[in-house]
């Protein structure tokens, strides 16, 4: 069978900028790619944790005319805006150090590291809403939290 692997995952923005700014500054992430295709209008732009080989964040802006009218567009934008644009699950060994080390960068997040059946999890949003997960994975165990 022919090898078929994950290459990138996508979220709306509301603007690339400051996504960019959000992922690279606050997250420490790294840019995997940022090509603009003047002929199209059009700039694709990827994020990463640093070093990773892995699949890659696309911060695609939320569509405009032709693809979506003003309308549709204003209303995905607004779902977007709401957290309705998916959930981004990362993966930490030690939650706690990273929500602390977060915080000082300015992520701003719903909770607290909370003990779960299935490790000690937290979360908060990017500038556009989308929702992102970080879980320190431990084996399950349906008695603890």
């Amino acid at each position: 069978m022919t090898s078929i692997k994950i290459a990138n995952a996508q979220f709306w923005v509301h603007d690339q900028d400051e996504a960019l700014a959000f992922y690279t500054d606050k997250l420490g992430w790294e840019v995997r790619a940022d090509v603009t295709m003047e002929a199209w209008s059009f700039r694709w732009l990827c994020v990463g944790p640093p070093g990773g080989d892995g699949p890659a964040l696309v911060l695609m802006p939320v569509p405009r005319q032709p693809m979506l009218d003003e309308t549709a567009s204003a209303q995905l934008s607004d779902l977007v805006a709401k957290g309705a644009g998916g959930t981004l699950f990362l993966e930490t060994d030690d939650c706690k150090a990273a929500y602390d080390e977060l915080s000082a960068r300015g992520v701003e997040f719903n909770d607290p590291p909370t003990v779960q059946p299935y490790g000690i999890d937290t979360s908060f949003r990017d500038p556009s809403g989308n929702n992102i997960r970080l879980t320190q994975v431990m084996e399950f165990d349906p008695d603890r939290g």
